[in-house]
């Protein structure tokens, strides 16, 4: 694997996911694959998990860590091809990747969309032409359309729990996953939801996505999934409920509603079948998510966030073994 920025970049993810595993049971057991070899996380935007664990996944691996916010640490960096640079950017991403690749072995970068215009955002654009320019591995570490390491670790977690919820039944009985919309303040990526979606399309799951009107993921996304508006008949017999805000696709950037009754509670939790209940974080008490789900025994979310350092070794490990 020479790149990992979706579902599509991944030949078997059941063996991808039983590598994380195995790797979270034994840390250390590669640690010759990452000896002298150079990880670079670039950051465009901030980041606290994808950072954090990442950076720990590499040095469990052996290997040393770079870690820059270029946004704030670097010059501004130009995208486009062809243009004469008398204005406000300093350094064209064709030299600045380039140097990047000169020094490290595997990249990870991290940029998001603007929610301003969708045909760019949904082009990336500039991971595109880093991932161009560098001429090294590189790992998503959250583009403008795709989340793959925080799809990865959710796949992991829902693995995971399944098997210690029905170890008899896990590899028999498909559990049904319910990705539900959830208010916010301000308008928020599709990635996270997207990427998600993707994910859960390719595994082993019943898939079901509840929003209401205005809020459809692109089609390129959600092809294998079951789509419903009535949030209450969709988290019926639900074994796991992710909650994710995303704005509008079809009205680019936009909060189409106040998102009054979307908040996922108690009183809800009663329609799942004992659903663990997921959120990538950050994420907004009172608002997202009740505090007696994120305090509840129901709550998945650490062990989520746990699952990213594995995620991240998993595919750090199969570039490495390269």
């Amino acid at each position: 694997m020479k790149l990992f920025s979706s579902v599509h970049d991944v030949q078997n993810i059941d063996s991808l996911v039983a590598d994380a595993l195995a790797l979270k049971k034994n840390p250390y057991s590669y640690q010759h694959l990452g000896k002298n070899k150079t990880l670079g996380l670039i950051f465009m935007n901030p980041s606290l998990r994808t950072r954090i664990s990442t950076q720990k996944a590499a040095l469990n691996l052996g290997m040393q860590v770079i870690v820059m916010n270029l946004d704030k640490e670097g010059w501004a960096l130009e995208t486009n091809d062809g243009v004469i640079m008398n204005g406000t950017t300093v350094e064209h991403i064709r030299e600045a990747a380039g140097v990047l690749g000169q020094y490290c072995d595997i990249i990870g970068f991290r940029a998001f969309p603007s929610l301003q215009n969708r045909e760019e955002d949904y082009s990336e654009n500039i991971f595109n032409k880093f991932v161009t320019y560098c001429k090294v591995p590189v790992i998503s570490l959250e583009s403008a359309t795709r989340h793959p390491l925080q799809s990865l670790a959710d796949l992991i977690t829902i693995k995971e729990v399944w098997a210690i919820k029905n170890p008899a039944l896990a590899k028999k009985i498909k559990p049904k996953v319910v990705l539900t919309w959830a208010p916010h303040v301000k308008p928020l990526p599709q990635a996270v939801a997207n990427s998600f979606a993707e994910w859960m399309c390719k595994a082993d799951v019943e898939f079901t996505i509840t929003h209401p009107l205005g809020y459809e993921l692109s089609p390129e996304f959600t092809s294998n999934a079951t789509v419903k508006h009535n949030q209450t008949e969709a988290l019926k017999n639900a074994d796991f409920v992710y909650v994710k805000n995303w704005s509008s696709y079809t009205n680019y950037g936009k909060i189409q509603s106040d998102g009054m009754g979307w908040m996922m509670d108690n009183q809800k939790l009663k329609l799942t079948n004992n659903a663990g209940i997921m959120h990538c974080l950050p994420v907004r008490r009172g608002l997202e998510l009740a505090d007696e789900i994120l305090d509840g025994q129901n709550s998945l979310v650490l062990n989520q966030a746990n699952n990213r350092t594995w995620a991240a070794q998993a595919v750090l490990k199969n570039m490495l073994s390269l």
